[in-house]
């Protein structure tokens, strides 16, 4: 990875869009960034991070808007690759797999937050979420690692 595809993530994790504008795709920045400003509004998003932080898991559970806010991970991972593969994509064949894997696996945290529970500890949209990423991206990368691997071992 590039210091430019490095820097196109965490601008995108800052607010989806932000990379698109910065690579002047102003239309794709605008579109990004006003999804995000709509399914963020609708779901109510900011008040569940604000009550998830505070430890007020229940009410982070009452405030969500769960219709809305299954849209979030497949917009949020998908504006993140889209930056990424504006400047890595000769790079890194397959690399839309681990954002893709993300954006499943943190769509089914959200699904089961208002019931999930670790150790009878009842975690929420925003903490269950944070526990699915890292294991989309794990998933996600083994599979590209395999499909990589695959296509040079057919090859010869």
């Amino acid at each position: 990875m590039t210091k430019k595809g490095l820097e196109s993530i965490f601008w995108s994790i800052a607010l989806p869009g932000f990379p698109q504008l910065m690579n002047r795709k102003l239309v794709k920045g605008i579109l990004f960034i006003g999804l995000e400003i709509l399914i963020n509004v609708q779901s109510n998003f900011n008040t569940v991070i604000i009550l998830s932080f505070q430890g007020e898991i229940e009410k982070a559970i009452e405030q969500t808007n769960y219709q809305w806010l299954m849209f979030y991970p497949c917009l949020y991972f998908f504006a993140m690759w889209d930056a990424y593969r504006d400047v890595e994509d000769e790079h890194s064949p397959f690399m839309f797999i681990p954002f893709v894997f993300s954006a499943y696996v943190v769509t089914v945290g959200v699904i089961y937050s208002s019931t999930f529970t670790i150790k009878n500890i009842l975690l929420g949209p925003i903490w269950l979420s944070f526990l699915c990423l890292p294991i989309g991206l794990l998933v996600g990368m083994t599979i590209k690692k395999i499909i990589l691997w695959k296509i040079e071992h057919s090859s010869s």
